[in-house]
């Protein structure tokens, strides 16, 4: 058979291949040998930094020849992704793998963002324990956090029925760290349908008991000593694997190795968790078997997520030496299917007892309430008296037709054993003696008389006995219609009751109904009230920040104004001073012109202001007119001389901006 020659795509990555073999190898000789350590080191990160270049155009050209690899190199693909997915290339692959690239409820992303949904309470309480410690989602406002709700909140709109699980939070979160929200979302999608991880998030969470069912069977056939030693300190599978197959190891490994178990889950599914989880407890089988239950689970929780920190290809090549038969997992599943159907066959049955059974107990309830009424309505003890006298009579009957009974049995006993011994008579007679013919015609007419006596002795006998049965029968009969007529009051009483307690129970079901539809109206209340507080706040944000900018515009302009006061301060000093020296030359023509004690009142051209030379107070009159008392000059000239001494004055008062009231 003629083998066909190896494509140019085929020897590249065998070369890319042993390339990676040979740069492991120098860079654990470099390690071994301290002579040449500096010139190894530099040849194997030269080596590296070339592998991880084709690695680059390698991935390229999978990416780009998509369908062609799926189809025709498939083992070669499935060979690089247990290898590692490169991690710029990881978001665009991971869509590859999952056939998320081109999904119709991509485009309802947005609208389902727009809508509320029951679960956003839950959502928000648990982002916050998702990845705490990593960058992307650290801080309750950060931008992690807020696409991971997003997401989670549009996936519990679009499936109803899951709604919003608590692990599957960690698994959207990986996929953020690697795309955008929308991609996010469809890929998450894609794995909730296709990757059986709908099933194990549903609220019955059947999917997860039969995992647990075919680890625990895995268990028990490669590492029966470990099997035996958890079944003794009651370690339940449950207990340590139940996160394995929800978070897809994400919670229990550190993030750079659960996201190469990652890579191969999205290309192989379920099958890596099992083969993961079973390399692990492979591993730490000689240590677990020394511990107790609390042990195990420190160790668990302590030692084993550290153990393939720095090697995480370590883990991968254990685990696939594990033992899988993907048509023994299938049979597996095909037990526990009929397992789990008798279990629900035997839960209904056992709930169909029970709703007899407090059906039962109910009605013998209320039939006990109504013999009790019944009873006390009832005259017991007349009742009682009269059927007693009944039974009293039946009885006297039936003694007196017992008696003559046996009187007519003596009777017909004596008269057959006499019959008896005269037959006997007659025959030995016969025997005997020769009888003449008419004597023993005679005989021959008593023997008949006796027979048919006999046989009138018997049928009254038999008639009296026919009586007595009639009797009893009447008796019966009559003790039966009264029974019947007690047990057709007691029905009708009954009747009465269940027509009632129907009644009872129409208005209660019309109560429910109401009570029912105001809870709905409340829950509609709620929510508007939530909404518009939520809206009030929004809006009072947005107040907060109008006046916080506003704010900042006068703390700016504050800050221009005092910079343009100081640069001004200069230029008014001098004008200041020389209204000064105005004031002063003022001051000395106004005491040269006081001749006279005589004070004069003068008034204001428009009556708004009036003056009394000497300046002795300002106030402000009811009609708002501001007033100057001035005392000590004599004439006009003096006191207009004053006015313009006040008008400096209140000039320069104005030139350092001062308030006058």
């Amino acid at each position: 058979m003629l083998r066909t020659p190896p494509t140019d795509f085929e020897v590249m990555v065998v070369m890319l291949l042993e390339a990676d073999s040979k740069s492991m190898r120098s860079m654990s000789g470099s390690r071994r040998n301290s002579g040449s350590s500096l010139v190894s080191s530099s040849s194997a990160s030269s080596n590296l930094s070339h592998l991880e270049e084709d690695t680059w155009i390698l991935w390229g050209r999978i990416v780009n020849e998509w369908e062609e690899w799926r189809r025709k190199k498939d083992k070669l693909l499935k060979e690089l992704i247990r290898k590692g997915i490169p991690h710029h290339f990881r978001a665009i692959v991971w869509q590859l793998l999952g056939n998320a690239t081109d999904m119709p409820v991509k485009n309802q992303y947005s609208e389902l963002l727009k809508m509320s949904s029951p679960c956003e309470k839950l959502i928000r309480r648990d982002i916050a324990r998702t990845y705490p410690e990593h960058e992307f989602f650290k801080g309750q406002d950060s931008l992690g956090q807020e696409v991971l709700f997003n997401v989670m909140k549009a996936y519990s709109l679009v499936d109803r029925e899951v709604g919003y699980c608590q692990g599957s939070a960690f698994i959207v979160g990986l996929l953020l760290m690697q795309m955008p929200e929308e991609e996010a979302f469809c890929v998450f999608v894609r794995l909730m349908q296709e990757y059986r991880l709908r099933e194990l998030f549903k609220p019955s969470m059947a999917e997860l008991g039969l995992c647990i069912y075919q680890f625990e069977y895995l268990l028990q056939e490669q590492l029966p000593e470990l099997n035996v030693h958890f079944r003794s300190q009651s370690f339940h599978t449950s207990m340590y694997a139940s996160s394995w197959f929800l978070t897809l190891f994400l919670t229990f490994l550190p993030l750079p190795v659960a996201t190469r178990i990652f890579d191969i889950f999205m290309y192989e599914g379920l099958e890596i968790i099992f083969r993961v989880g079973l390399a692990i407890l492979q591993y730490n089988q000689t240590d677990l078997i020394q511990l107790d239950m609390e042990g195990m689970s420190q160790h668990f929780q302590k030692v084993i997520p550290h153990q393939f920190d720095s090697c995480p290809d370590k883990l991968i090549l254990r685990a696939y030496q594990v033992k899988y038969n993907p048509k023994r997992m299938k049979k597996l599943e095909k037990e526990y299917t009929t397992i789990k159907n008798k279990e629900m066959e035997e839960q209904i049955e056992i709930k169909r007892l029970r709703t007899e059974n407090r059906l039962l107990k109910q009605r013998i309830e209320t039939l006990e309430k109504v013999r009790k009424q019944r009873s006390s309505c009832l005259p017991e003890e007349n009742n009682m008296a009269a059927l007693q006298e009944e039974v009293k009579q039946m009885k006297l009957r039936e003694l007196e037709t017992l008696r003559s009974f046996r009187e007519m049995q003596d009777s017909v006993t004596e008269l057959n054993t006499r019959w008896q011994v005269k037959h006997k008579f007659t025959q030995s007679c016969r025997r005997h003696w020769k009888e003449s013919p008419k004597k023993n015609a005679m005989n021959e007419l008593q023997d008949k008389l006796m027979t048919v006596r006999l046989r009138e002795a018997q049928a009254q006998a038999e008639l009296r006995e026919v009586k007595l049965r009639a009797l009893q029968q009447e008796s019966q009969n009559q003790i039966h219609s009264k029974l019947i007529g007690r047990h057709e009051q007691e029905r009708s009483a009954l009747q009465d009751r269940l027509q009632m307690v129907a009644n009872q129970n129409k208005a209660l079901q019309a109560q429910l109904n109401e009570m029912k539809r105001k809870q709905a109206e409340s829950d509609c209340k709620s929510k508007e009230e939530v909404m518009a507080v939520r809206l009030r706040e929004a809006d009072s944000m947005a107040v907060m920040a109008e006046l916080r900018q506003k704010i900042a515009e006068l703390e700016i302009q504050k800050e221009e104004g005092l910079i343009q006061g100081q640069l001004n301060h200069s230029d008014s000093r001098q004008y200041i001073n020389h209204l000064r020296d105005q004031i002063a030359e003022l001051r000395n023509e106004v005491g040269h012109t006081m001749i006279h004690n005589q004070s004069t009142q003068f008034t204001g051209r428009n009556n708004k202001y009036t003056v009394i030379p000497h300046l002795e107070r300002i106030y402000r009159d009811k009609r708002g007119i501001t007033v100057f008392i001035v005392s000590g000059f004599q004439n006009k000239s003096c006191t207009n001389l004053y006015i313009q001494l006040l008008k400096l004055t209140l000039s320069i008062v104005a030139q350092k901006s001062f308030y006058w009231c």
